[in-house]
């Protein structure tokens, strides 16, 4: 291991390793090989200080001199676990699907083993405002708002699918929020009334097209925040972000041809009608719902930023 790191491994035997602080000795923690498998368990004292990422890169250096692959399965309730994954060089392959349900990560022989990069990195303070609004991540503690959210009658009638989420979805949804962010698939943000710090809504980045740059967005807020430029604001400012911070080149949203609140919200965010898509959505009892697509690029927001003034609905 690199003399100036913090930590080094001491060879435990049968694929195990003492993750040791160089300076004082300390044992910090554990690496275990299985196999393919790898485990890393680091005491609370040392947590947060990169010991874990430091010896998760030493033991995948030494072992993959002799050997193709290692993988780690980490809980979708432990992004600390895919943090630590990431800066190690470790890349996604997939879902190990069973009780519980682990996500699986791997390293190469052949892979630089540099940090992998992000498709959604952090937000620059871990938020976004505006003044008037501030945009932070959906979290674990969000699981009342979120219910209250999405008990709101339009608000379900215009969810895909158009039916009351459960229980166990939203607390799902909640715990996972933040590993979601670190796989790149999704990006999901309270909106927040700055001057109460009350939530008053969501604004959801859905990134399903990478090889096309091309991310979704989706939004709800609740009915007293309704008609004060909030939601607009929120489609601006995460719009912001992606086109300054990602790769992503088009983003999109949708609403019912009914839904004309959205489809003002959208147009007053400088989104530009695309297209009408027929039967797009599933809808109630088995039917099926038309959708009208907006579309935002760089370029559309750079040029309403020079422009006289931007209102809100």
């Amino acid at each position: 291991m690199d003399q100036n790191s913090e930590v080094r491994l001491e060879d435990a035997g049968d694929g195990a390793y003492e993750i040791v602080g160089t300076r004082s000795g300390d044992r910090l923690g554990r690496v275990a090989l299985t196999g393919e498998r790898v485990t890393v368990e680091v005491v609370p004292a040392a947590r947060r200080r990169g010991v874990a990422t430091a010896a998760l890169r030493e033991v995948s250096r030494l072992t993959l001199r002799d050997r193709e692959r290692l993988e780690l399965l980490i809980p979708w309730d432990n992004p600390i676990a895919l943090r630590v994954a990431l800066a190690a060089g470790y890349t996604r392959e997939g879902i190990r699907r069973g009780t519980p349900e682990l996500l699986v990560y791997s390293r190469l022989a052949s892979d630089s083993g540099e940090p992998a990069p992000r498709l959604l990195p952090d937000l620059p303070g871990g938020e976004l405002s505006d003044g008037v609004i501030t945009l932070r991540p959906l979290g674990e503690g969000d699981v009342d708002f979120y219910t209250e959210l999405h008990s709101v009658p339009d608000v379900v009638a215009t969810s895909v699918p158009a039916e009351p989420k459960p229980a166990d979805e939203i607390r799902r949804r909640c715990s996972r929020a933040a590993t979601q962010w670190l796989t790149g698939s999704r990006a999901d943000l309270v909106i927040v009334d700055t001057a109460t710090g009350l939530p008053a809504g969501e604004i959801d980045l859905y990134y399903q097209e990478p090889p096309l740059a091309q991310a979704m967005i989706g939004y709800s807020t609740l009915p007293a925040y309704r008609k004060r430029g909030l939601t607009t604001r929120a489609a601006q400012l995460l719009a912001l972000w992606v086109f300054a911070e990602t790769d992503i080149v088009r983003l999109v949203a949708g609403a019912l041809p009914t839904n004309i609140g959205s489809q003002r919200v959208l147009e007053k965010a400088g989104f530009t009608r695309e297209a009408y898509q027929r039967q797009r959505l599933p809808g109630p009892d088995g039917g099926r719902l038309d959708d009208v697509q907006y579309v935002l690029l760089a370029g559309d927001l750079l040029a309403q930023a020079s422009g006289a003034g931007t209102s809100h609905a």
